[in-house]
C-alpha cells in the first residue's frame, strides 16, 4: 500500500503558483485577486476561509474576505457579488458553503461571473466540464485528478465507483473520470447494496461525510481508494469516510485524512484563481 500524499504535492504546486505570480507581476504588473464571501459563524467554514487566506498570502495573491452576519438578506449578498463582478482587482470569487437556510444558494452561484467562478459551480462551467470543454472545474475533484496523475495512476478503462452525488464533489468527480475514459458508476443514499458496487471497483472515490462508511470487506484487493470525506470523530480527530486502518491493508493506494485530498482542494483554488488572472490579463492587454 502506498499513501497518496496530497500535502506534499500541494506544496509543490504552491511553489509553481508562487513562481507564476512573480512572472505575471513582472510581465503586466497584475496581482491575482481572490474574494471570499463568508456568511454566518460556522466554525468549519471560518476555518476553511482562514486556511485559504493564508494560502493566498503564501503565493502572493491579493485576497479579501467579506464577512456577513447570519441574518443578512439575500439582496445584500447579491449586491456584494455584483460589486465583486465589476471589481478589476478581483479575478476569482468564492462563496463559502453552506449558506444559511433563508439564502437562495443557487441564485447566488448563478450570479457570480463565469470568468470569476474559481469554484466551478456556475452552470456555465458545469456545462463546459460535462461536455469536455475548458473552463473552471470544482477544486476538490480537480485536486483528486492531479493527485492521481502525480502517482501515474491512469483511470482509463478502469471501473470507478463514485460514492456521493453532490454538485460540489460527486457529480464533477464523475464527469472528470468519464472525460478521462474511465467507466464510471455513481452511488448515493438511495443506492441498494453499496457493497455490491464497491467490490467490483478498481477505484473508489467517496465523499459523503459518514465515518467508516467504506469497510475492508467492501474493497477488492489492490483497489485505489480516494477518501474525500472529512469528519470529526468523538475523540476530536479528523477522519474520512473510509476505515483507513483496515482498508489500507488491502488496497494499492489510499489517501490519508487529513493530508490527502484536503490540501489539494486549496492548491486547486490557487491554480484556478491564477488561471482567471492570466485570462483577465490577456483581455486587458
Amino acid at each position: 500500500m502506498q499513501l497518496l500524499d496530497g500535502k506534499k504535492l500541494s506544496q509543490k504546486l504552491e511553489l509553481q503558483v508562487t513562481n507564476d505570480v512573480k512572472t505575471l507581476k513582472d510581465k503586466c504588473g497584475c496581482t491575482p485577486g481572490l474574494a471570499v464571501v463568508l456568511v454566518g459563524q460556522d466554525p468549519a467554514s471560518a476555518a476553511y476561509v482562514n486556511m485559504k487566506k493564508k494560502a493566498c498570502d503564501r503565493v502572493g495573491f491579493y485576497s479579501i474576505t467579506h464577512d456577513m452576519p447570519e441574518n443578512i438578506s439575500q439582496e445584500a449578498i447579491e449586491k456584494t457579488i455584483k460589486m465583486l463582478n465589476n471589481d478589476t482587482n478581483v479575478d476569482g470569487i468564492l462563496i463559502q458553503l453552506p449558506l444559511p437556510a433563508h439564502i437562495d444558494e443557487t441564485k447566488l452561484l448563478e450570479l457570480v461571473a463565469p470568468e470569476k467562478d474559481v469554484d466551478g459551480f456556475h452552470p456555465f462551467n458545469v456545462g463546459r466540464l460535462t461536455t469536455g470543454l475548458d473552463g473552471f472545474v470544482p477544486c476538490t475533484p480537480l485536486g483528486v485528478m492531479k493527485l492521481l496523475a502525480e502517482y501515474d495512476i491512469d483511470v482509463k478503462g478502469k471501473n470507478c465507483v463514485v460514492v456521493g452525488a453532490s454538485n460540489i464533489v460527486g457529480k464533477p468527480m464523475a464527469s472528470l473520470l468519464l472525460n478521462a475514459d474511465a467507466t464510471v458508476e455513481i452511488c448515493h443514499i438511495f443506492t441498494d447494496d453499496l457493497k455490491k458496487h464497491t467490490l467490483a471497483a478498481d477505484m473508489i472515490f467517496v465523499g459523503v461525510g459518514v465515518i467508516n462508511l467504506i469497510k475492508e470487506d467492501m474493497v477488492k484487493d489492490g483497489a485505489v481508494i480516494v477518501d474525500i470525506g472529512i469528519n470529526r470523530a468523538d475523540n476530536g480527530k479528523l477522519v474520512g469516510d473510509v476505515d483507513f486502518k483496515a482498508v489500507s491493508e488491502k488496497c494499492s493506494y489510499i489517501t490519508p485524512v487529513p493530508g490527502g485530498v484536503g490540501p489539494m482542494t486549496i492548491a486547486m483554488l490557487l491554480a484556478n484563481t491564477l488561471k482567471a488572472a492570466k485570462l483577465n490579463a490577456q483581455e486587458r492587454a
